[in-house]
């Protein structure tokens, strides 16, 4: 072989190793490159030309290879242009129309086939997914890690919730994604030392925001967090072997051909991108046919208030009179009924709530061998036989829904579990919420049945510890731009108590902090297609007649969402649409009052609207307003307040 022969081999095989491709999106702002450098594969992303994500690893680990190093990138596969529209009932907008630019970058091995990266990129989001091919006769393979990465630019900082240590918490059933907030915190850290729970939010200096999470995540694999590692890199981490007692594996075996799910990243020079992203949904597709059409709805219950002691024929049949007096379609019934209040008993309260049009959720314990948690139901939800048995049970009588509590763990047996009860109620017509629980990851459009999921420091500790009171604010400030951004949140708020007892007796328990107004508002800013509200039988006669009425007529699902104003653990002012009504919504949690203008694009100039206001006292009130030429309206919001508009 002459010298030229040697130098042409010589600059294929150096253009295979550092061989380089760009994406884009749409609209052309937000590239994505795709490179290899001496076998290794990485990726950057910038947004109109500024740098959100730098050149940050790629490629995964398995027991049938390793395939994060010695890769060369052969000539790009499939190109794709998506279009498509799809309805989506039960979170962020009724409609939408997703379009975005996919390629396929196959990677091989030693002159195999050894993986596939497959880059899916829309306007303000991209996302990716690795297909990993059989190696000579192994056809499955254990992934022992995933060596992507996302490295933030210098200066970057973060709002993370840190994942806690498994085997913890009440009974033993951490971690449930329950944990506050670090807010504007710097890079470089790692939580409590087992990084962080998705969603991720960053804030890359001056250019705008960086919103990390994952979608598609089934039977078929784990579900993941974020590790932090020096200088502004954050990595892929599979579940705490000590997750759910130790049982079960933490790293997810697939079959060969088999893919992994989908890694999410929204990039916004404002929030409004990551307030309003799709980019869960977009890349999913149902699992099942829908049993019926399900529906969303609102209701009542009484254990935010009072508690354990309450799950009684009495209190409950009292919650039925008070949700068909909202108008409401449902009551939670929640722990302890199995004991308190007997199956036949239950029979009858469904009997008579549905004759005042009020259907039942009945709350289980996900059981099985992961935690301590001693409220019933117990042994029903974990074994397929006696699952579907009970299933065919509630059925039955009539049973809406069930809410199943304490999961403690992200391994792949886990998310088969959540799996097969979804999947198992969708079989007798049954709704679903998870408490307890990890996030969930498209899992509105992936199954039919799915209602919502807790994963956040919800309502409960409200009533447990003044701090939380006392934080509230800050924490609906948060969850607006992080939590509910990527799925259904079922926080269980909207308290107009005063107090946190039974009858709302002042001094007694933990006080809540916030207005009227503010409650309203987290009506419409946190989002679940169902919604039980922590509203009381009493609150008939004691709360403002203008919260009552609103109350009564907040929808649960929205056609709209739009982004207007706000700042993670601040402030959040943004609006949702049912039909042609919009809610604008906003809260403050500044030591100061929030004085500023909003431009209400959605409204016409003349159309007169509502205005929910408070005043210095946090006394509110409701005035009319209208709306001016320049569709600019003055808002003043003291700390702990709310405001709404509705048109």
């Amino acid at each position: 072989m002459n010298f030229k022969s040697l130098i042409f081999l010589w600059l294929v095989s150096f253009c295979k190793l550092n061989a380089q491709s760009t994406i884009k999106s749409p609209d052309g702002k937000l590239i994505v490159s795709v490179s290899v450098s001496n076998g290794v594969p990485q990726y950057s992303a910038t947004y109109n030309d500024k740098m959100f994500i730098e050149k940050s690893p790629l490629g995964l680990k398995t027991n049938a290879g390793d395939f994060s190093t010695g890769l060369t990138l052969e000539k790009n596969g499939n190109q794709n242009t998506i279009d498509e529209s799809y309805q989506l009932r039960n979170i962020k907008k009724s409609n939408v129309h997703y379009t975005a630019n996919e390629t396929v970058f196959p990677f091989t091995k030693d002159g195999r086939s050894a993986l596939d990266i497959i880059f899916r990129v829309s306007n303000n989001n991209f996302a990716f997914k690795y297909k990993v091919y059989p190696q000579k006769e192994t056809l499955s393979c254990v992934v022992q890690e995933e060596a992507s990465g996302f490295l933030l630019p210098k200066g970057t900082t973060t709002f993370l919730c840190p994942q806690s240590n498994p085997m913890t918490g009440f009974a033993r059933t951490g971690p449930s994604y329950e944990t506050s907030y670090t807010l504007d915190d710097a890079v470089g850290k790692n939580g409590w030392g087992n990084g962080y729970t998705f969603p991720c939010l960053f804030k890359v200096n001056n250019n705008g925001w960086v919103l990390i999470s994952e979608t598609g995540v089934d039977s078929g694999y784990c579900a993941s967090r974020l590790i932090g590692n020096e200088n502004g890199l954050y990595t892929i981490g599979f579940p705490m072997p000590g997750e759910n007692n130790g049982n079960g594996t933490a790293a997810p075996g697939i079959p060969l051909e088999g893919e992994t799910p989908w890694r999410t990243i929204t990039i916004g020079e404002t929030l409004a991108p990551i307030v309003e992203t799709t980019i869960p949904f977009d890349l999913v597709k149902p699992k099942y046919e829908a049993y019926k059409e399900y529906q969303y709805t609102k209701g009542t219950w009484s254990w935010i208030i009072k508690m354990d002691n309450n799950t009684t024929f009495p209190v409950q049949k009292q919650y039925i009179d008070f949700s068909a007096a909202m108008g409401y379609e449902t009551i939670l019934i929640d722990a302890l009924w199995d004991t308190q209040i007997g199956r036949d008993k239950i029979a009858e309260l469904a009997e008579y709530g549905s004759k005042k049009g009020v259907g039942l959720y009945l709350w289980y314990n996900s059981n099985g061998y992961w935690n301590d948690a001693p409220q019933g139901p117990k042994g029903l939800m974990d074994n397929t036989a006696m699952r579907r048995r009970e299933m065919a049970w509630m059925k039955s009588i009539g049973i809406k829904g069930i809410k199943v509590d304490f999961f403690g763990g992200d391994k792949q047996v886990t998310m088969k579990l959540y799996e097969d009860i979804l999947t198992d109620a969708n079989d007798f017509g049954i709704m679903v919420i998870f408490h307890g629980c990890t996030l969930p990851r498209g899992w509105e459009r992936m199954y039919p049945n799915y209602a919502s999921s807790e994963a956040v420091l919800a309502s409960e500790n409200l009533h447990f510890g003044q701090q939380s009171c006392d934080n509230e604010a800050v924490n609906a400030a948060t969850h607006t731009f992080i939590r509910n951004a990527v799925g259904s949140m079922d926080y269980g708020g909207s308290a107009l108590n005063q107090f946190y007892n039974s009858d709302n007796i002042p001094n007694k328990g933990s006080k809540r902090k916030t207005s009227d107004v503010f409650a309203l508002a987290t009506s419409v800013l946190f989002q679940s297609g169902v919604q039980h509200f922590a509203l009381a039988p009493n609150n008939l006669h004691d709360a403002p007649d203008w919260a009552i009425k609103f109350m009564k007529e907040v929808p649960t699902v929205w056609d709209e969402v739009r982004f207007l104003e706000g700042y993670p653990g601040k402030y959040a002012i943004l609006g949702r649409r049912k039909g042609t009504k919009w809610y604008i919504a906003g809260i403050n949690a500044q030591n100061q009052v929030l004085k500023t203008k909003i431009k209400l694009e959605m409204l016409a100039p003349g159309t007169e609207v509502n205005y929910y206001g408070d005043d210095d006292q946090l006394k509110g009130k409701v005035s009319l307003l209208k709306i001016n030429k320049s569709k600019e309206v003055e808002i003043k919001i003291p700390h702990n307040g709310g405001m709404l508009i509705t048109n």
